[in-house]
């Protein structure tokens, strides 16, 4: 069925993306912003160099609550989050008992409280919300939270941004999370995001987004930045779109994200398809996820085929598009495990034509993330 204005959900600040002269697209079955009057390559370039503000509020927040949610929890993923500490967030991945990708998700234990906060993809969130608890039944209950917001503020400016609206909060580093006060709204914050750069993402009541959206708009580093250079920006950082990049056909070895599994995990083999996985990682895989610098300017985009340079197909591109920072094309996708290595010349088949691309390492564009003790990018 072809989703219409009438049928899309609404974010908590879709009136002041409108307001903003936001061009509004679907998304996730939202009406979200694709781009502002500043345009997707200038809102991309100042998210790097200085901050953007995204709409994140169609993305789903749950908590987890039990008598051991983390240990409940690792039923579904080969993450470790029985010894994830209080105060920090981890990545991890929701697996079928295949060990497809359902989902990629994030799992923050909050100082002092007993549930797990979780933050899953927006397209998938009613289909993870359901499958966790289903297979969670009897020993932890998952409470949806559809009346929060999310807002991420990211850049290498965002620290001293947001710190002139909650104190303090510039001690963060990576993947810590804290309780706090934006402008006097209770949030949690995390110093993470989607972009490769330093940055916060915020949690408030749906009811204060407004409130500390312009808040964060008033300063002179920020503006906002929808869907167009969300997309750009994490592609340029290497990251994985649900989707695209990852899914129940792909598993964790084939996605190069085997640091996703605690190695706790992989001793024990206590998640789904613990057995195929570790197999895979100990003796290799048919396949996997690499980087793509093609040569030339044009852009492979997602779907197009991968080819050997004689002409055999080898693979696809999963997710592909120009880089702003690099100003060249930039794409990932999967290709036979003897084409992986970095360096290898490999074609690209777009509209008919073999375009030279090579296997290129990732992240494209250096990480900005504050370290514990090292805040430099990496």
């Amino acid at each position: 069925m072809t989703e219409t204005t009438e049928s899309l959900r609404r974010t908590p600040l879709h009136a002041l993306h409108v307001e903003l002269g936001g061009k509004m697209v679907p998304f996730a079955g939202y009406d979200m912003p694709v781009q502002y009057p500043t345009g997707i390559l200038k809102e991309h370039l100042h998210t790097r160099a200085r901050a953007g503000l995204f709409d994140t509020s169609h993305m789903g927040q749950a908590f987890l609550s039990g008598s051991d949610p983390a240990r409940a929890l690792e039923r579904v993923t080969p993450a470790d989050l029985v010894g994830l500490k209080e105060g920090m967030q981890r990545y991890g991945l929701l697996l079928n008992d295949a060990g497809g990708i359902k989902d990629d998700f994030m799992t923050t234990r909050l100082k002092g409280e007993p549930a797990l906060y979780l933050v899953v993809n927006a397209s998938m969130k009613e289909f993870d919300f359901a499958y966790i608890a289903e297979r969670l039944k009897g020993l932890a209950t998952l409470a949806p939270q559809p009346e929060r917001a999310l807002l991420a503020l990211q850049g290498p400016a965002a620290a001293a941004v947001l710190a002139r609206h909650a104190p303090g909060i510039e001690a963060l580093t990576f993947m810590k999370v804290v309780r706090a006060e934006v402008d006097g709204v209770p949030a949690i914050v995390g110093r993470t995001g989607y972009t490769g750069e330093d940055g916060f993402e915020i949690s408030v009541a749906s009811k204060d987004a407004e409130r500390v959206a312009r808040a964060l708009l008033k300063e002179p580093e920020v503006l906002p930045i929808g869907l167009g250079a969300r997309d750009s920006l994490r592609l340029e950082a290497g990251l994985c779109l649900y989707g695209h990049d990852i899914d129940e056909t792909t598993d964790p070895v084939e996605a190069n994200l085997v640091w996703a599994i605690g190695k706790r995990r992989k001793l024990d083999k206590d998640f789904p398809a613990a057995g195929k996985i570790v197999d895979e990682i100990l003796n290799g895989t048919a396949r996997k996820r690499v980087g793509i610098r093609p040569d030339g300017r044009m852009p492979a985009r997602d779907g197009s085929e991968i080819a050997d340079k004689s002409g055999r197909v080898i693979g696809r591109i999963t997710s592909g598009g120009f880089g702003p920072s690099l100003n060249a094309p930039v794409a990932m996708g999967y290709v036979e495990t003897a084409f992986a290595t970095d360096g290898t010349e490999i074609d690209l088949l777009v509209r008919g034509k073999a375009l030279a691309a090579r296997v290129a390492p990732m992240p494209f564009v250096p990480h900005g993330y504050k370290r514990a003790n090292l805040g430099v990018r990496i």
